[in-house]
């Protein structure tokens, strides 16, 4: 696989009337709730994202059927709906389709199933939506703002900020949808209602956001029967769902879209996508909107005084991570995981007791930084 794209823009004093763009991640077009991505009006080079730069989305299909069906599904077999999402956007879109299903009464036999928002992050980022409502959503969602409503305002809706507060959840026997990050499921308090919910079949795991290879979200939508959570071996029984449709990047239309607004363009640069990705969107660049673009290699070197790349880096095939002794190395690190929960939950212990984990571990440190 080849390593990712970079790009090095060399500039004199001469050169501080030229415009540059970075594109960072540009989002979806016709999300339900965050307004379209703005468009800068005018830029010398641009130089921008191609995650999704060889396909199109496709368009979900009855998404709100489909979450119903799922919720439905799962109530009725007294489970719960574990939904990983992430914090910033996935979050607050899943809360405006739960108030439609509840405004809407699309699940009349269990009208007032809770919904936990597990991640203070999560938290501090809708209050921060709420504040900057005109600016962030959409017109849909604004609509809701007019008439005196919150779009993300969900009846049953239960915060969760603080460890001791997640962890009451899983003493919650009632069937419920429990909101936390992180969406991939590689870090956060997600993985701790996984240990508690993944080997219980009456549940759904529901994954509404894209799933990285490596990641422990892939490897459950990729049917692994087994994880490995805080040292312990976990059973999949749940089962596990995935809704598509719901990308937070723009595809390759949404990504023309974008580029082909802004004026007075004479290069793009295009990263951030893989090998082919980034090839097969160059191409589309120069046969379909006639621009000068370039898919540099990481390392790359270009001079804006003079328009020239002066030095086109060669392909680079990704360093294979030395393998260690895996097993044995597995349980060590499976063991820190163990260490770092045991310590953040420890919050609401007595000064006595958190002393004395404090130089338990410190000796146990120091026993193995001495030999």
């Amino acid at each position: 696989m080849l390593g990712s794209s970079s790009i090095a823009l060399w500039l004199t004093e001469n050169d501080i009337s030229k415009k540059l763009v970075f594109s960072g991640d540009i989002g979806n077009l016709n999300q339900p709730l965050i307004r379209d991505p703005q468009v800068p009006n005018v830029a010398d080079y641009v130089i921008m994202e191609s995650t999704y730069g060889n396909r199109l989305h496709e368009k979900p299909k009855g998404y709100i059927a489909g979450l119903v069906q799922v919720l439905r599904n799962t109530f009725s077999r007294g489970g719960n709906v574990i939904i990983p999402a992430f914090a910033v956007g996935r979050t607050q879109e899943m809360l405006y389709y739960f108030k439609q299903i509840k405004d809407q009464h699309l699940l009349p036999e269990y009208e007032n199933f809770p919904v936990y928002m597990d991640s203070s992050l999560a938290i501090e980022a809708t209050e921060i939506f709420m504040k900057n409502k005109e600016s962030c959503f959409d017109e849909e969602a604004l609509s809701y703002v007019h008439q005196g409503e919150n779009p993300i305002g969900v009846s049953g809706l239960i915060h969760a900020v603080t460890s001791d507060e997640s962890k009451t959840i899983n003493n919650d026997n009632r069937p419920k949808v429990i909101l936390s990050a992180s969406g991939m499921c590689d870090a956060g308090r997600i993985k701790h209602h996984l240990k508690h919910n993944l080997w219980k079949s009456e549940n759904i795991i529901l994954f509404v956001g894209y799933q990285a290879e490596g990641s422990l979200g892939r490897k459950l939508i990729s049917g692994t029967k087994r994880v490995t959570l805080f040292g312990e071996e976990v059973q999949v029984n749940a089962q596990i769902v995935e809704l598509p449709g719901m990308s937070g990047h723009a595809d390759q239309k949404s990504l023309l879209h974008w580029v082909q607004q802004i004026k007075g363009v004479q290069k793009v640069f295009i990263v951030h996508g893989a090998a082919q990705t980034v090839d097969i969107f160059r191409d589309k660049l120069w046969y379909d909107l006639g621009l000068d673009a370039y898919a540099p290699y990481s390392g790359a070197e270009f001079d804006v005084s003079t328009g020239r790349i002066t030095y086109d880096a060669e392909p680079q095939l990704s360093q294979a991570k030395p393998k260690r002794n895996s097993m044995i190395y597995n349980r060590l690190t499976q063991t820190l995981e163990r260490m770092t929960a045991m310590i953040q939950d420890s919050r609401g212990l007595s000064n006595k007791e958190l002393a004395k984990m404090a130089d338990q571990l410190n000796e146990l440190c120091a026993k193995w930084e001495r030999r």
